[in-house]
């Protein structure tokens, strides 16, 4: 699971059962026409789906939905329950270009608004990414800070030592002695990694088979049973920057600017997570997310499962995010195809959704900038119930 960086940092830390689709008068209609009867309304955890149109979706017509189409085949590998048909008739599309994808989607799917359960369908959108981070196996020069692997007592002994006993009392750092799987130069990567939950090392003292440093992924395995508290918003509270200022970019600054007050930062959260080592023989494929695929940058979302299943379609409309300013252009909107994929301790709410853009160069910039408004529809396979959680 990964966990999703700026809403953490900002953040202050069934029996299955079914409704079938409603449309007065009839109670249980079999098949709801496509667009759902008007007024129709699906009632799910903590939010409420309302019946909309296509014509509803703001900026449909534009979005490229062919890029979509592997995340959305990802997902029918492991399909949510009322998928099954329309993941069999997604297999079988022979032709997968913008018209054929296009023309799927809008005659098996239905288009369902989602609001929270008071009636309010604005919500919030952020981003996370995967980093991308140079490591060594070594304790060597710079690379200091160790990635650890959980220790043996994780599980038994609850909670377990806080980031800074971790750092100071010598039971914890006898109990993580030989479990460090890496070292990075940086505590702030540590953290970023351990915020995100996992990501890529790429490790400057081993070698793959064509001679280039090897790439391995650090996924998470655990935590130490602490709350997480924001380290934004202990920065926040002490002036360094302003809630509306508050990114990973900024806190960066901040810690170039104040280095010996960082270790009094990273102690304000007592929170740590370990890791397990995995391979990464290709490096195209995303980390899986909570649904147990991998995640498709620019088309993966992580969300409250209380308000969306895992493998749901999801369309967008939010805005690019953009660096902080007392006079900002006008926002470019963000509008496009998404599935549901993953979740994270931070995304909560009934609209709500945590954009993954992937790795490499920009996605931790992107990420940690990103701050929007949001409203969000979830595409339905038609007369399919929706369970509940």
């Amino acid at each position: 699971m990964l966990a999703a960086m700026l809403a953490a940092m900002l953040a202050s830390s069934c029996g299955m059962l079914s409704t079938t689709v409603e449309a007065p008068p009839e109670p249980v209609p079999s098949a709801p026409a496509a667009p759902a009867a008007r007024g129709a309304t699906i009632e799910r955890g903590i939010a409420r789906w309302q019946a909309a149109s296509w014509s509803d979706l703001p900026g449909w017509q534009a979005d490229a939905l062919v890029h979509a189409w592997p995340a959305l085949l990802a997902s029918c590998t492991k399909p949510a329950p009322g998928w099954g048909e329309a993941c069999a008739g997604a297999r079988r599309l022979a032709k997968a270009d913008e018209p054929s994808v296009r023309g799927w989607l809008q005659s098996t799917l239905v288009p369902w608004r989602i609001e929270s359960d008071d009636g309010r369908d604005t919500g919030l959108a952020t981003g996370y990414f995967e980093p991308l981070v140079e490591a060594s196996r070594a304790r060597r020069g710079n690379y200091t800070v160790p990635l650890h692997a959980a220790p043996a007592d994780l599980a038994t002994r609850k909670p377990w030592y806080t980031r800074a006993e971790i750092d100071t009392l010598p039971a914890a750092r006898n109990a993580l002695k030989g479990r460090e799987i890496a070292y990075v130069a940086d505590p702030l990567d540590a953290l970023m990694l351990q915020v995100q939950g996992s990501g890529r090392l790429r490790l400057v003292d081993e070698r793959d088979a064509s001679g280039q440093p090897k790439l391995i992924r650090a996924a998470f395995a655990g935590h130490n049973d602490r709350p997480y508290q924001s380290v934004a918003r202990w920065l926040v509270d002490r002036g360094a920057f302003t809630l509306e200022q508050a990114s990973w970019p900024a806190i960066r600054q901040w810690a170039r600017d104040n280095p010996k007050d960082v270790s009094q930062m990273l102690a304000a959260n007592p929170r740590y997570v370990f890791f397990r080592e995995e391979a990464l023989p290709d490096a195209s494929v995303g980390p899986l997310g909570a649904q147990g695929v991998p995640l498709t940058p620019g088309r993966s979302i992580a969300v409250d499962k209380r308000s969306v299943p895992y493998g749901t379609p999801v369309w967008l409309d939010t805005t690019e995010p953009q660096a902080w300013s007392p006079t900002p252009p006008p926002a470019r909107p963000l509008q496009r195809l998404v599935l549901a994929q993953d979740t994270g301790s931070a995304i909560t709410g009934a609209v709500r959704a945590d954009y993954f853009w992937g790795w490499g160069d920009g996605a931790e910039d992107r990420a940690g900038r990103m701050k929007q408004p949001l409203r969000m529809w979830v595409l339905w396979p038609r007369g399919q119930a929706v369970p509940t959680n």
